[in-house]
């Protein structure tokens, strides 16, 4: 079972805390305005049908339509062709006039009906639009992945709702078309594990957070073994160019020729190349500090560039 799967299981459990039956109509209608189909009978009659792939999903709309409504619905079971294919719900209201009526006040008749902008005066409403929405056409990535959520509609108005109410709970969304469908995407985890909190998953949410967590650790761990690494490849290049110095110093005119002070220092490096300044500095017993034993250290390999222009090109 997908994570996408698991969050509608988890949202068709959900009970609202308030304006129960306001909020069950709501979510009635986004259900129906993503997925549903409206069926045409003789003399007006109205009757609606939902396909879907998850029963629970099948099972929430069946609920709401009998409680609210009382309308007579049956249930289809199509089984998938093998073991990989899935068993599609398809839920049927048969036109009549009642439910032309039910259809009416869940403002999916006319077609041209709009959601009532009133209905979403309440935060539980909202949760219950958005709630619908997803439950209809929504999907969402296993959190090990990327971070995406999206709603995919092919009614561009109902689409640019979907931002509407989410931008009503601070959270921008991108609209893209895919496929003749209008998608509403969300691809910062912030913005995901909002949309999970409000729609009501919050088990899918902590398994979020979770996942999003270890990421965020594992994340800064690479970082700072990445960045340790970088800093000991330059010890390591650094060290290497210092050799390289004073081996063409020594070629040229001999270690003992330099001045006391370059020779203390050339001879340690020499005989540490693999040290870095701060033990090298702790060789020095405190007589010389690491920013001092690095000021020597180029000075060397400036002195050394005079005597070979080309000697430390390839270091």
């Amino acid at each position: 079972m997908s994570f996408a799967e698991d969050v509608k299981n988890e949202l068709c459990a959900y009970e609202p805390e308030t304006d129960t039956d306001v909020a069950m109509k709501i979510e009635a209608s986004c259900l129906l305005r993503m997925g549903g189909s409206l069926l045409l009978g003789m003399n007006g009659a109205i009757g609606v049908r939902l396909a879907t792939a998850n029963n629970a999903v099948a099972r929430r709309l069946l609920g709401i339509l009998k409680r609210q409504y009382e309308l007579p619905t049956h249930v289809l079971v199509r089984q998938g062709l093998n073991l990989r294919k899935k068993n599609m719900y398809t839920l049927t209201v048969d036109p009549s006039q009642e439910g032309r009526s039910a259809l009416e006040d869940l403002a999916l008749w006319p077609v041209t009906e709009q959601l009532p902008r009133k209905w979403l005066n309440s935060m539980e409403a909202r949760r219950a639009f958005l709630r619908g929405a997803f439950l209809g056409g929504g999907s969402v990535n296993k959190p090990q992945s990327d971070y995406h959520l999206e709603f995919m509609t092919g009614n561009e108005s109902f689409a640019r709702e979907i931002i509407y109410v989410l931008r009503l709970f601070h959270i921008h969304a991108g609209l893209t078309e895919r496929k003749e469908e209008y998608v509403v995407y969300l691809k910062e985890g912030d913005a995901v594990t909002n949309c999970l909190q409000i729609m009501g998953a919050q088990s899918a949410l902590m398994e979020f957070e979770n996942v999003r967590i270890m990421k965020t650790v594992r994340n800064q761990i690479n970082r700072q073994v990445n960045c340790e690494t970088a800093n000991l490849q330059k010890t390591v290049d650094a060290a290497v160019r210092q050799v390289k110095a004073i081996r063409i110093l020594d070629e040229h005119i001999g270690i003992d020729a330099l001045p006391d002070k370059l020779k203390v220092v050339a001879r340690l490096r020499w005989e540490n190349p693999e040290a870095s300044l701060k033990e090298l500095e702790e060789m020095m017993n405190g007589s010389l500090s690491k920013s001092g034993i690095g000021h020597r250290l180029k000075k060397l390999e400036a002195l050394a560039l005079t005597y070979d222009p080309m000697g430390l090109e390839e270091v």
